[in-house]
């Protein structure tokens, strides 16, 4: 009696213990597959590798915005998912101001595109990542203060309300000012491999000498800019031609708000500095 009691105990335990091993396999299989879900949707191919990315040339051969083409991907992505080309086709479409395009059932595709690929997430995320970017133009513009050289930063996943930052402000514009058409100049670009480097804007009797910057994130292309204005009819005909602006525009440039014990010349450059070197063009003979 007290063995078969004794048995059926054991027995109850192994029971216990396999139903325990049952459920940790069952639960890491739901675990594996539901890493297996979410590397499946991180995955996929660039939008730029399907038939309908929503760009095309004109008849001069520049890129545009093809609504056409943006419809058959809305259709395309909702009938097949593709994580990667989804959200990237979202970020196009708010770019492009989408939404004031497409009426009807054609919105509600769209609308229905913007929640399966999380269109939230991603237009949140492209804002996050630019918060690292208007830290840098702050800080540049600060360094530079009254010198007629504005810096700013463009939040392209939103053209309509782009001016994302601006400090040293020479263009009058406020934050929140469009940028309708810098995400196609610089699209164009990007296919041509062109830089938009030290150009000239005449804008009546304004000029301005500029470079623009994009700003690429992973997977989701272009989707801002860093964009600097250099007011030149102040510097040229202002700044040059008076000895006290140039005072004043070099002590702003020279400006400091403190003194730090540091090194940042080369060791050569270093040795050359103890012995009397005052700047890199200072070419007289210092061992």
């Amino acid at each position: 009696m007290f063995f078969t009691i004794k048995l059926n105990m054991i027995e109850g335990i192994l029971n216990i213990i396999y139903g325990l091993i049952a459920s940790a396999v069952f639960v890491g299989i739901g675990f594996l597959y539901g890493r297996y879900q979410e590397r499946k949707k991180s995955k996929g191919q660039p939008l730029e590798r399907y038939k309908f990315y929503p760009f095309s040339l004109d008849d001069k051969k520049m890129l545009q915005f093809d609504l056409a083409l943006f419809k058959e991907a809305v259709s395309g992505l909702l009938k097949e998912k593709d994580f990667h080309a989804g959200q990237q086709l979202v970020l196009i479409g708010e770019q492009n101001n989408v939404r004031q395009l497409l009426k009807g059932y054609l919105l509600d595709q769209y609308e229905q595109l913007y929640k399966l690929y999380n269109g939230d997430k991603v237009m949140d995320e492209s804002v996050q990542f630019l918060e690292n970017y208007k830290r840098i133009v702050t800080l540049i513009g600060e360094s530079f203060p009254d010198c007629g050289i504005e810096i700013l930063l463009h939040n392209l996943s939103n053209p309509s309300k782009a001016l994302y930052c601006i400090k040293n402000n020479v263009t009058g514009r406020n934050v929140e000012a469009p940028a309708t058409n810098l995400v196609m100049d610089l699209k164009r670009r990007d296919t041509n491999n062109q830089d938009k480097l030290n150009y000239q804007l005449n804008i009546g009797s304004r000029r301005f000498k500029c470079t623009t910057i994009p700003i690429y994130k992973d997977k989701m292309g272009i989707v801002g800019a860093i964009c600097i204005n250099v007011d030149y009819n102040y510097i040229n005909e202002v700044v040059r031609k008076d000895p006290k602006a140039i005072n004043d525009f070099l002590d702003a440039i020279c400006k400091v708000n403190m003194i730090l014990d540091e090194n940042i010349l080369s060791k050569n450059e270093y040795e050359k500095a103890l012995n009397g070197k005052r700047h890199f063009r200072d070419f007289s003979n210092k061992s």
